[in-house]
């Protein structure tokens, strides 16, 4: 049975990344409120539902593309339930050929594994190579669910927070998109 602790309001006692520890001392600095649950290693979209209904929201789908060079980057934030196309993408931002990003280049530019893309990636960005895309169905959300950096801890989190204060508090400015 795949394990969701009991929900928490309070951060994990070990760091297991950078970025986790990133994300945690920034909430304490702002005094971001939040919810979180420990669980086991999330990969599917089936754990993410477990996750959701211990949180009482719906996480966000994070993806981490690029160009066929490799030398463009996007992260792309739909809704989980949304199928997803590389070619829908590619045409609502006019790039003809987008592929998934090796899992070297998520680790060195956003800190992370498979699994565990997050918004809050955009902090190790500092070069600004990374284009954040977002689908316009996130808006309509209450709620923001996404890793916190690491595929055992997930976040609830106004989505108005993330979009009007910690997106542009990376420097980085969205582009929004129907998907």
């Amino acid at each position: 049975m795949y394990f969701v602790s009991d929900v928490k309001q309070t951060e994990p006692p070990v760091f297991n990344t950078p970025l986790q520890q990133m994300v945690y001392e920034m909430f304490r600095e702002r005094g971001v409120r939040y919810e979180r649950v420990d669980t086991d290693p999330a990969i599917t979209m089936e754990d993410c539902i477990r996750i959701d209904q211990r949180l009482n929201m719906k996480t966000v789908k994070t993806l981490f593309l690029c160009n066929r060079q490799q030398t463009n980057f996007y992260l792309v934030i739909t809704t989980a339930g949304k199928p997803f196309k590389t070619k829908d993408l590619g045409a609502a931002l006019g790039i003809s050929r987008l592929s998934f990003a090796s899992v070297e280049l998520l680790r060195s530019i956003l800190g992370t594994d498979i699994g565990a893309a997050t918004v809050f990636g955009l902090m190790l960005d500092r070069t600004m190579k990374v284009q954040l895309v977002i689908d316009n169905d996130i808006l309509s959300e209450e709620w923001y669910g996404c890793s916190d950096g690491t595929t055992t801890s997930y976040l609830k989190l106004s989505t108005a927070w993330v979009i009007n204060e910690f997106i542009p508090s990376t420097g980085h400015t969205p582009k929004f998109v129907q998907l």
